[in-house]
């Protein structure tokens, strides 16, 4: 693979002999003035990074850039991975350690909106990418005869919505549809809200805050929960209504964090930030709801699959997949 054009280009010698005792003063070069920060701060930052892999150090010409790979896990918003996003994520959940640590002792719960708003703001950089990569272009087309009445006009609840970035790509997409949000954290409701404006799709899409067991709503022709039915205390209740809420002929699409059923088929990269996000929100949020159910982010094909069939759905397979989730069809 041929290599990248250097990215993050930064040449500064800060102990270079000046005949003064002190440091040269450093041009302002093109990474430190895009960015409009100190070369001198960036520089060490930029060796700190290197250390750790994420840009790569030319020691010749004393400069960073990217090889391609990191390029593609680093660099693009908008790319299939953006793993900046999971820092974002893992530094928010971070900041509600000692409730954790507690939560370990008392067994009680600590609720997706008592924490703090990096959590909301990285889970959705973490996962857009790969929506925006599946979602229209393999996940749509998977199900059975979901395109088709999408593009012709389909009622469509998109459920545990967070900022609504499934919402809006989904009604971007198809522009005769209309679309339904709906998330228990009025926190996360009002910027998607914002962001359905800003994306141009507003008068074809609401957003309500409301639970996954009581949101508004009959005769949908596609519910669909992405990455949240594992995290809630009662996901039979919400797999209850979202049956309710379907038409005769509807389909609920279920997209979850890749996992295997038995535990030592996840003990691998991904398990391992799936099962550590797990300890630190999915299963405290679920332990503060009521419901019995704390399924975790590796719960696995078999038990999404025994929520779904107890609910009264009678049709239920795994549709597609990708490197970080698996996506499922539910029929009445």
């Amino acid at each position: 693979m041929a290599r990248c054009q250097p990215t993050l280009t930064l040449s500064f010698r800060p102990w270079a002999a000046s005949g003064s005792g002190c440091p040269p003063r450093a041009p302002r070069t093109d990474l430190a003035t895009r960015t409009g920060t100190d070369t001198r701060y960036l520089t060490e930052w930029l060796r700190g990074q290197a250390a750790s892999g994420y840009p790569t150090y030319d020691a010749e010409a004393d400069t960073f850039s990217m090889t391609p790979e990191q390029a593609f896990a680093f660099s693009d918003p908008n790319g299939p991975v953006h793993l900046p996003g999971a820092f974002v994520l893992a530094l928010g959940a971070r900041r509600a350690e000692p409730r954790i640590a507690e939560a370990f002792r008392t067994g009680e719960g600590v609720g997706w909106h008592e924490q703090h708003e990096d959590v909301f703001t990285g889970c959705e950089l973490f996962f857009r990418p790969g929506y925006l990569m599946n979602l229209v272009p393999s996940w749509i087309p998977a199900l059975d005869g979901v395109e088709d009445k999408l593009r012709a006009g389909a009622r469509v609840a998109d459920i545990g919505c967070g900022l609504g970035a499934s919402t809006a790509l989904l009604a971007a997409a198809y522009p005769n549809s209309r679309f339904s949000g709906s998330d228990y954290h009025a926190g996360s409701v009002e910027p998607a809200r914002k962001r359905a404006a800003e994306a141009g799709v507003a008068a074809r899409v609401s957003f309500e805050v409301a639970s996954a067991q009581d949101f508004t709503g009959t005769g949908d022709d596609l519910a669909a929960t992405f990455d949240c039915l594992h995290d809630m205390g009662d996901p039979l209740g919400a797999a209850r209504h979202v049956r309710g809420a379907l038409a005769d002929d509807g389909t609920w699409l279920i997209v979850e964090p890749v996992a295997a059923d038995a535990v030592a088929d996840n003990l691998n990269p991904v398990g391992r930030v799936y099962y550590s996000a797990s300890t630190l929100l999915c299963v405290p949020n679920a332990k503060s709801q009521a419901g019995g159910y704390a399924l975790g982010a590796q719960a696995g094909e078999s038990a999404i699959r025994d929520v779904v069939t107890e609910a009264g759905f009678t049709r239920f397979r795994r549709a597609a997949e990708s490197p970080f989730n698996l996506v499922y069809e539910a029929r009445p």
